[in-house]
């Protein structure tokens, strides 16, 4: 019997979309204001799903107070007031879209987090913009 349990995190960056192999015009008609040369910034929103069998001895899939902590410590710590493309080295050669971030903190988590439990992350990049990763 397999359960997911999700945890709800926020934090707040700025970010450029930007291909630098392209001119600024281009760059605009492709990713429009959101490749301001000066950034701009969303408030994600970040949530974290694990699928697995529930301990038999607390009945818990995981512990959502530790993963609460290995999110806190490994993505907000990173992330959270932070300009994506310039104060992190995640993105410094990978453009910060939803989609990429998502990848990023699942990758991130992936480490953090036994495999025995199926991980998957959903990032709300505005009230109706969202990405899922892995897609199923």
């Amino acid at each position: 019997m397999k359960i997911a349990v999700s945890r709800k995190e926020h934090f707040n960056a700025a970010h450029r979309l930007y291909n630098p192999d392209w001119n600024d015009e281009k760059n605009f008609q492709v990713f429009g204001k959101c490749s301001n040369p000066h950034f701009h910034g969303h408030n994600y929103e970040l949530i974290v799903t694990l699928i697995g069998e529930p301990n038999h001895e607390t009945g818990y899939v995981y512990d959502m107070k530790l993963l609460s902590d290995i999110i806190k410590e490994n993505i907000i710590s990173l992330f959270d007031h932070k300009n994506l493309n310039l104060d992190t080295v995640y993105f410094k050669n990978l453009n910060p879209t939803a989609e990429n971030i998502a990848l990023v903190v699942w990758r991130i988590l992936r480490q953090k987090i036994e495999n025995e439990f199926e991980l998957k992350v959903k990032l709300y990049e505005t009230e109706r913009n969202f990405v899922e990763y892995p897609a199923h």
